[in-house]
């Protein structure tokens, strides 16, 4: 057998032993594509098929499961991409919930993860464990803060808070009842409610007999819609706020006309088209915007599916510099893809300018917000 003949076996032996191809990166994706969070998860699934299919000169392969918005369901599927498919970094999950229990799996099998969930536990740098883990969406921190400031400036004296029973909305309490409490803001009455709950009358009747100002909703998804919907029927006149987790089209249709006038902090690509031509973040947004319309319709976008593509921006920035330490389908590589997403420095993605730390593992500043309202069915940019 000549020494040809034997680095082919050679090659042959070790893709079998890896289950996968040689020199491929394999990107393992769990979104929430059916369940309480479709809304969300089906843009993000729709993302990936717009993608890069090579990166760095090497072959990408996205391997993508739904975990129907369960969080047992999201663990398995990320034991699954890690055993069997062998990727080299995980997308997921699209809920906070979900996002979280993923943390122990991905940090065992040393394999970096990007989240498209919002709270901010899930980058908690006082955790050891989220060395592996980095997330794209803004934290309930920063969208808080944003809040509160419109809260303060509309003369919102009083406020009821009513959010998932579930870490979403207890993440969103926690960060928003500090930042409350710290800019004098009373908050009257504090309720919780399931995704998958199909009424909330009773929590809507505390809130109501609070009588607050304002009531903020930490919701996501179509299910924020539930509350809003039963205050409106039942009579409350005051403002309404929501969370950065209801902006895209399904919520608006769902919800109808009791969203109008009610107010959000959102990523600048859910009004990429009114951005002053000077925001830096706009050139990126109207990208991403139109390869999704083009290939869904006028009007599809949401920030979820920008969520996934900007996960894809980091990988497109991080996977060039990894590939010049390690090759794709080993551990070396999977620390060194580590190491140059929390490398990143400047990146522009379409809902932010990104600069990464190890105390830092979304990088974001206040760039990566915006306020709007939604007037007649659609979403409007306060300036």
């Amino acid at each position: 057998m000549n020494i040809q003949m034997k680095s082919l076996l050679a090659l042959a032996v070790v893709a079998t032993f890896t289950g996968r191809a040689l020199a491929d990166i394999n990107v393992g994706v769990v979104v929430s594509a059916t369940g309480p969070a479709a809304s969300l998860g089906i843009p993000e699934k729709n993302t990936f098929a717009l993608m890069p299919t090579s990166i760095g000169g090497e072959k990408i392969n996205y391997i993508i499961l739904d975990d129907a918005s369960d969080t047992t369901t999201a663990v398995k599927n990320t034991r699954k991409l890690l055993t069997e498919d062998k990727v080299d970094v995980i997308v997921g999950s699209t809920i906070t919930p979900n996002s979280l229990a993923m943390i122990d799996i991905v940090a065992e099998a040393e394999t970096p993860m990007v989240s498209m969930a919002a709270s901010a536990r899930i980058v908690d740098p006082a955790n050891p464990k989220v060395k592996w883990v980095f997330k794209t969406p803004q934290n309930d921190i920063q969208m808080s803060t944003a809040i509160v400031e419109h809260m303060t400036g509309a003369n919102v004296k009083t406020v009821a808070f009513i959010g998932f029973a579930d870490a979403y909305g207890e993440g969103w309490f926690n960060e928003f009842s500090k930042i409350a409490e710290a800019r004098k803001l009373q908050i009257v009455a504090n309720e919780r409610y399931n995704r998958a709950d199909t009424s909330v009358t009773g929590q809507v009747l505390k809130v109501m007999a609070a009588k607050p100002d304002a009531v903020l909703i930490a919701g996501s998804g179509t299910p924020a819609a539930l509350p809003q919907k039963v205050l409106k029927e039942k009579g409350y006149k005051g403002a309404f706020y929501q969370t950065h987790g209801v902006a895209n089209k399904d919520f608006l249709r769902v919800c109808g006309k009791d969203c109008e006038g009610t107010f959000l902090p959102a990523g600048p690509v859910l009004v990429a088209a009114q951005l002053p031509d000077s925001n830096p973040i706009k050139k990126v947004a109207l990208d991403y915007v139109g390869k999704y319309e083009a290939a869904h319709g006028k009007g599809s976008t949401s920030t979820f599916g920008a969520h996934a593509w900007d996960a894809g921006l980091l990988l497109q920035n991080a996977v060039p510099v990894a590939l010049k330490k390690a090759k794709p389908g080993t551990k070396e590589f999977k620390l060194a893809l580590r190491d140059a997403l929390e490398g990143l420095k400047n990146v522009t993605i379409s809902h932010a300018i990104v600069n990464m730390s190890p105390q830092d593992h979304l990088g974001f500043d206040q760039r990566a917000r915006v306020m709007v309202t939604v007037e007649n069915g659609e979403w409007k940019l306060i300036k």
